[in-house]
């Protein structure tokens, strides 16, 4: 028999597709997932995904479009078993902290207009938290933090350090209008030691079990501190 523990995470994804008032769609970006998802399995994790409304998650479509393709974009591609999985997500108020060692969230657009309220969600970290396990967030994700709280009822990034999708690199994809707000500034407010790098470059931050990433370009970094922080 062998002694090896295989670790689970759960990666949450979000169900929400409108990009604010526009005629435009929106979703989770590719890169954030697929980077992720395969760096986990390739280390032998084993990875459940969820979504508020269970099902296909909504992709963003400009994250498909020929300047946001990477390897790992290009891999996800390939891979009909993962588009199948993908597409039976299940829904995020079934799903118990206690199955899981770790969780993971992609970015996107879309979680700024559900992951930020969802109760589900909202109730799903704070249990990671005060089970002592890791959490990742990529780009937008971060956006799922803002109203969780710690048990004395602080904001759970209060005096924590994080990163996210900055205010300037969301001027530089002209969504400052569109978006519901600003998640470097929400960030700051919600007590966060909010911190980048340049835009478009890899930038993460670790502030003990809680790891955050700045924009798509993070998130293989995002997942290479969420192994390590997973098999010490």
């Amino acid at each position: 028999m062998s002694n090896l523990i295989i670790m689970k995470v759960l990666i949450v994804l979000t169900s929400h597709s409108q990009l604010g008032d526009t005629d435009k769609k929106t979703g989770f970006w590719v890169e954030e997932f697929a980077a992720p998802y395969y760096q986990l399995a390739d280390a032998g994790v084993e990875i459940t995904l969820a979504s508020p409304k269970g099902g296909q998650p909504p992709i963003d479509p400009r994250s498909q479009e020929a300047e946001a393709q990477t390897k790992f974009t290009q891999r996800f591609d390939k891979d009909a078993p993962l588009q199948q999985k993908l597409a039976h997500t299940l829904k995020l108020s079934s799903v118990k902290a206690s199955d899981y060692d770790a969780v993971f969230y992609p970015g996107g657009h879309g979680p700024m207009w559900d992951l930020t309220q969802d109760a589900s969600s909202i109730a799903l970290i704070e249990a990671f938290q005060q089970q002592g396990k890791p959490m990742a967030f990529v780009c937008h994700a971060p956006c799922a933090l803002l109203n969780v709280k710690v048990p004395n009822g602080d904001p759970l990034i209060k005096g924590k350090n994080v990163t996210g999708f900055s205010d300037t690199e969301e001027a530089g994809v002209k969504l400052t209008n569109v978006v519901p707000f600003l998640l470097e500034a929400e960030l700051k407010k919600a007590g966060g030691q909010y911190s980048k790098g340049p835009d478009w470059g890899v930038y993460v931050q670790t502030d003990g079990l809680l790891i955050t990433g700045q924009n798509p370009t993070s998130s293989a970094e995002v997942a290479q501190v969420l192994i390590k922080l997973l098999k010490p």
